[in-house]
């Protein structure tokens, strides 16, 4: 499908990589691995063609589709969640509007017996016919069942955009993305704005997928689960792994090791010709042996070892003066978007020196909190910041906010003031910014390093009070454990904004729980919290839902007569199992006829097959009995429902 030949790309006169090759296959799952600042996200945006590599050749076979879902994009604010869907069918709506006009013209026309008439005919009905093929009268519903898969409500469908946070409005960009079902998808940490129930939703999307992945990602449980195939980029050059990421790892460090043994046999060798060289270089009954050697030296092809990057972040909040003994009070505190209350009575207090994690799913103000805090956004309520306080925050957004057309030096050149600006060489060498790296643009930062540098920012300036709203996004692992430990040492205050429970282990020693409208206060460290929900992760949150009649007050007594007896009770199980069963095979079935449907349209999408009329019979045949099984499926699901519920 994709064919990479003897990539090289140069910033500078530095190659970031040089003479990669490798295939894009069909249904080929890659997961696209390396420190940050290796050059995944350049090697996408290659791969979609927003790029032009120093040297070499990319060549897409033609008629395929390329879908890209970069790190950071431009969003619209001018429509409603359901018309930004839509835009994914533009091809469709073109399609109509044709149609229309065809449709008018033959009724204009009176030449009935006229080639041209016949002609214009059976072109309405070919183009007619693709419409059909093409999902041109149920793309409706193909929206609705893409957006509730990642989380939207269908009251939030008329709602428009710009009420939503930045994780919920790159879940749009990702549904338009993934409606129009391009050959290749090309995702770029597609998890980062995601909650678990969305995360299982794209996992199994992209796994029934018929075309090929390729994905960034440093969620390591979502590219086990979704890829086969792992492509590291390491030190300017790539190392490909037919498996999954886990296996990768494995074979990673055999194959160093390996390198390890065959570079110290082969320098042993070098060593014990150099001595017999320099033994009998000058006795005249060796000379053949000795020149033999010498060639046999010159013909060693030196084995290389590759370089682990040992480099590490160093991290240390500058000392501030001391704050009052309450940072923040909130007192009553309430925001609503109209209708849409986002929380209301919010009481807390945080004491100076705390460090709490802001927890909950996606969307229930979190984030918008923060924003009171920082008096960014009008509020109802009494919020009050306490004496001496210095915030430094960082949003999820901050790396977005950067110049681009800055250099990394420049960038924090323009904020240091007084004595610091001695050392910000020092400082960028610190974050791995050292030597020419300080001299790069910012537009060709990854996202890791970007946020490497807004957190330089937050530093040049001592704050006592920090506000971190989603600080790991783009960090790799080890970046992530090196912020930790700074925030541990740090002697202020801190509010974490995070869904990464192993980054809030050993961190926090308070939990703000966010849902339903309010704000829930929870004593102990990340897993005190998780145990006290009976949870095994923070991911969990995105599952529960808003609080309902527990099933027992249905019962008033137990011997009330709606009390089901042991024998009816049994019964109704095995009635339950049975419909679980049909519901399963129902979905089984579906799943089956939907991969049928993709082979026809492959087989339809080639010459030969666009003329097949038996082919768009079949098509038709095949749409009506994933119609019929829906159907079917709906139904099981109603009464199980309902069985249930007795």
């Amino acid at each position: 499908m994709i064919s990479i030949e003897g990539l090289k790309v140069e910033f500078g006169t530095t190659p970031l990589f040089e003479d990669v090759s490798f295939v894009i296959n069909k249904k080929d799952r890659i997961a696209l691995v390396g420190k940050n600042g290796a050059g995944k996200s350049t090697m996408l945006k290659i791969l979609a063609g927003l790029q032009q590599p120093t040297d070499g050749v990319v060549a897409v076979q033609r008629g395929i589709t390329i879908g890209y879902l970069p790190q950071v994009m431009i969003l619209s604010d001018t429509r409603t969640v359901m018309a930004e869907a839509e835009m994914a069918f533009e091809h469709i709506f073109e399609m109509q509007e044709k149609l229309e006009k065809m449709n008018q013209e033959l009724a204009d026309r009176t030449d009935y017996d006229s080639e041209s008439y016949h002609e214009l005919i059976e072109r309405f009905t070919h183009e007619n016919e693709r419409f059909l093929m093409m999902g041109g009268t149920n793309y409706h519903a193909e929206i609705e069942r893409t957006l509730t898969g990642l989380g939207f409500n269908r009251s939030d469908f008329d709602r428009p955009t710009s009420e939503f946070s930045g994780g919920w409005r790159m879940r749009i960009e990702l549904a338009k993305l993934l409606l129009r079902r391009p050959d290749v998808l090309l995702l770029d940490e597609p998890t980062n704005h995601l909650d678990i129930e969305s995360i299982q939703w794209l996992e199994n999307f992209l796994k029934a997928s018929s075309g090929a992945v390729v994905l960034v990602s440093h969620d390591r449980a979502f590219i086990n689960n979704v890829t086969n195939r792992t492509i590291e980029i390491s030190c300017g050059r790539i190392y490909d792994y037919k498996v999954p990421y886990d296996e990768f790892v494995v074979l990673r460090k055999e194959r160093r090791e390996q390198q390890l043994r065959a570079y110290e046999n082969q320098q042993k060798e070098i060593k014990d010709t150099e001595d017999f060289i320099e033994r009998f270089r000058y006795k005249a009954t060796k000379a053949v042996q000795v020149q033999s050697r010498i060639k046999q030296l010159e013909k060693i092809v030196p084995i290389e070892i590759d370089e682990e990057d040992n480099s590490t972040l160093r991290l240390k909040f500058p000392p501030s003066i001391r704050s009052g003994n309450y940072p923040v009070i909130c007192e009553n505190v309430k925001k609503a978007y109209g209708d849409h209350v986002v929380f209301h009575d919010v009481n807390l207090t945080i004491h100076r020196g705390e460090k709490v994690a802001f927890v909950g799913k996606n969307g229930e103000g979190k984030s918008t909190l923060v924003k009171c805090i920082m008096d960014e956004i009008p509020f109802e309520g009494k919020l009050t910041i306490g004496h001496n306080v210095q915030i430094g925050y960082f949003a999820q957004n901050q790396a977005q906010l950067l110049d681009e057309n800055l250099t990394v030096f420049d960038t924090i050149d323009r904020v240091a003031k007084g004595d610091i600006r001695l050392k910000i060489r020092d400082i960028l060498g610190a974050f791995m910014f050292g030597g020419e790296a300080s001299e790069k643009k910012v537009k060709v930062l990854s996202g890791g390093e970007r946020s490497r540098l807004a957190m330089i920012k937050l530093l040049l300036e001592p704050v006592n009070f920090l506000i971190l709203d989603e600080p790991t996004n783009h960090l790799d692992m080890r970046s992530k454990d090196v912020l930790k430990e700074a925030i541990k040492e740090f002697d202020g205050t801190v509010i974490v904004v995070s869904h990464d429970r192993e980054f809030l282990d050993g961190l926090v020693t308070k939990v703000y729980e966010f849902g339903g409208g309010l704000v829930k206060e929870h004593i102990g460290g990340i897993y005190d919290f998780l145990q006290k929900k009976k949870m095994e992760s923070l991911n969990e949150l995105q599952l529960s839902q808003s609080p309902q009649v527990a099933p027992e007050k249905k019962e008033e007594t137990p011997d009330s007569d709606n009390k089901l007896s042991y024998e009816a009770q049994k019964e109704l199980n095995k009635k339950i199992r049975k419909l679980e069963k049909q519901v399963a095979d129902c979905e089984a079935k579906i799943e089956k006829l939907e991969g049928q449907v993709g082979e026809l349209e492959q087989q339809m999408a080639t010459p030969e097959g666009a003329s097949d009329m038996k082919l768009y019979e079949q098509h038709q045949q095949l749409k009506k009995q994933i119609s019929d099984a829906e159907d079917e499926w709906t139904s099981l699901l109603s009464e199980l429902e309902e069985m249930k519920q007795e």
